[in-house]
């Protein structure tokens, strides 16, 4: 059955724990609870004791009734076993009260934990890892691991009420006691035979689960694409192979979690057997009465019942386990932008900034195979804009991203303001940073909210300065509702250009000292983009801009120009100095921008001619 397993390998984060390990874990998010642990605790140890009651009471009652047979004397053992009866469900039914209380909290801590533990790391991780197994971990594992603390408290009930029976049985026939005893053996060691096999199964159906919501949330983010190329059939085979393997993995977990209860009763079978024949020798000699017998008869189901929930236990326990494993994985899994670095980070405040930016012989690799900047130097002077062109793979993106400290780099340096960008708080680091990548990302909510997004506590007066700062604020007549127009999941209600000028205006508000634009208006109409030009004009002016140039525009607008190949700066200088040299970057004036020229001045006339006729 090796082929159900192909592609549910272990992600690179993961990590073994030991059981000990995983419980003080779980006993740490327990402890802030102790006094409701204590009085569930207590409400368990009373529902045992009424649940051992009954028994005991009836078995007595036997003997008494064999005595003394009156109405009086069955009327007050009935009202014993109903009052034992209605105390325990009044007991049982104030340990589920709390102790669903404290599950819940302790649950809704984990997730907090994991889901900011996620947040925190840099993209890299999110890189190598799909997005759809994260959160499957944040999800499901973390509901998971709420049925491993239900099933420790269901496991000391029963702990509980098979050591109460047990010193009872000791009272009436140490003998027999023994033999019942003597059967913990062979029930411990069948429940420990499937410890390790029980977790195995168990982590590899939480991967396949992970892998099959992975591939249904990439699905139904590109279902764009696949409708446009018809592959919605490729999409529904990818499915049905990944389901047909998470049945199979599914059949061989049932399977093995459920071999153990037919194990455990056959051992019950012989239990009870050797019980009858023993006890019924017993009360035959006299050494135990009728009542006794049956208690003990009635022992062996209260006993072996609990002993099977607990091997079956240890199976589910071990599920859970899993599922906290794979929690505490993600949790204890270091972002590389932190750990990096041999010294102190994090430990210098990062306000006031001016914006000067320096990177000394830097090497950088994504995954390590392929050295993306190998040994990188430029100097970005305050309030200077600098384009960065060059062929796609270049590096230009790369030098964008490290300077937003989103990667940790290899080697060499990273300098703002003449300070080690490692050792800059990052929180207070990145309100100074402005960034609009090649696709703006939108949230749900209006255009208002998105705004807002770069200064939450911003006013409405203030959002709206910043929206009309772009292109005068033309922009916003073009929206059904102006800021309050819904803009959909990822922003779908409004086109590539507009999504644009939410970003900027989002950026505008947040007055960044460093701005970083991964231009791309390729894909907007001359007007949509003479808009998002000036308002880069209103965004770049006095402060240090870093712009991924596609447009000729932006490039001649820039301070100056850097041009890039294989991760090294091969050229550099003003529009017109680098065509006077006639390098690499004429080659890509006549290759990409030259065919701009005219466009952006057509876009200039057209805009004009609108804003004409709409003041008329």
């Amino acid at each position: 059955m090796g082929f159900i397993l192909d592609g549910l390998e272990t992600e690179a984060y993961d990590r073994s724990y030991s059981d000990r390990e995983l419980l003080r874990r779980i006993i740490g998010y327990f402890r802030p609870y102790a006094r409701q642990m204590i009085l569930v605790a207590a409400m368990i140890s009373l529902n045992s004791l009424a649940g051992t009651g009954g028994p005991i009471l009836i078995a007595n009652a036997i003997d008494t009734l064999a005595r003394d047979p009156s109405v009086k004397t069955t009327l007050l053992l009935t009202n014993g076993v109903l009052l034992l009866g209605l105390s325990g469900w009044i007991f049982n039914y104030v340990r589920q009260l709390f102790s669903a209380r404290v599950v819940g909290n302790v649950v809704l801590q984990l997730r907090e934990d994991v889901f900011n533990a996620t947040i925190q790391h840099d993209l890299s991780f999110y890189d190598e890892h799909p997005s759809g197994k994260i959160v499957s971990r944040v999800t499901s594992d973390t509901q998971d691991f709420s049925d491993v603390a239900t099933l420790v408290m269901d496991l000391i009930s029963q702990v509980l009420l098979v050591l109460i029976l047990s010193i009872w049985l000791f009272n009436i026939n140490v003998r027999l006691t023994l033999l019942l005893l003597g059967m913990t053996p062979i029930a411990v060691t069948i429940a420990l035979s499937f410890r390790r096999v029980a977790r195995t199964v168990t982590q590899r159906a939480r991967r396949v689960t992970a892998k099959i919501n992975a591939q249904i949330q990439e699905s139904i983010s590109g279902i764009m694409v696949a409708k446009s190329f018809r592959q919605e059939q490729a999409i529904y085979d990818t499915f049905r192979v990944n389901n047909q393997q998470a049945y199979q993995v599914g059949l061989r977990r049932g399977l093995t979690l459920n071999t153990i209860f037919p194990i455990m009763g056959i051992a019950s079978g012989l239990g009870v057997a050797t019980l009858v024949y023993a006890g019924g020798l017993a009360a035959r000699s006299g050494t135990v009465t009728p009542g006794n017998w049956y208690l003990f008869m009635q022992a062996v189901g209260f006993y072996w019942w609990p002993l099977m929930n607990i091997a079956s236990f240890w199976s589910q326990f071990q599920d859970g386990l899993s599922a906290a494993e794979r929690v505490f994985a993600l949790i204890d899994r270091e972002p590389r932008v932190v750990q990096a670095a041999n010294e102190p980070v994090g430990t210098q405040h990062a306000a006031p900034l001016q914006g000067r930016i320096e990177f000394r012989h830097l090497a950088f690799t994504y995954t390590g195979d392929e050295v993306v900047l190998p040994d990188f130097t430029l100097e970005i002077r305050p309030k200077e804009t600098v384009a960065l062109v060059g062929h796609t793979g270049a590096g230009k993106s790369s030098v964008a991203r490290l300077i937003a400290r989103f990667y940790e780099f290899q080697g060499g340096e990273l300098l703002i303001d003449g300070r080690n960008i490692r050792r800059l708080d990052l929180n207070q680091y990145r309100q100074h940073i402005g960034l609009v990548p090649q696709e703006p990302f939108l949230f749900s909510g209006t255009v208002r909210d998105n705004i807002r997004y770069g200064r939450p506590g911003a006013t409405d007066e203030q959002v709206l300065e910043a929206a009309l700062r772009i292109s005068n604020g033309d922009w916003l007549a073009d929206l059904p509702d102006g800021l309050d127009t819904y803009v959909g999941e990822r922003g779908a209600n409004l086109s590539m250009g507009q999504r644009q000028l939410v970003a900027l205006a989002r950026v505008v508000l947040k007055d960044p000292v460093i701005f970083i634009l991964d231009e791309a208006t390729a894909s907007v109409d001359p007007f949509t983009e003479a808009q998002i030009q000036e308002g880069l004009e209103t965004i770049m002016r006095d402060r240090t801009a870093i712009v991924i140039a596609h447009r000729l525009s932006t490039v001649k607008n820039a301070d100056r120009i850097i041009v890039m190949e294989n991760g090294r700066i091969i050229e550099e200088g003003t529009h017109y100095e680098l065509l006077s040299r006639g390098g690499h970057y004429a080659e890509l004036y006549n290759t990409y921008f030259r065919h701009q020229s005219l466009e952006y001045i057509e876009s200039l006339d057209e805009r004009v001619f609108k804003v004409a006729e709409r003041e008329t």
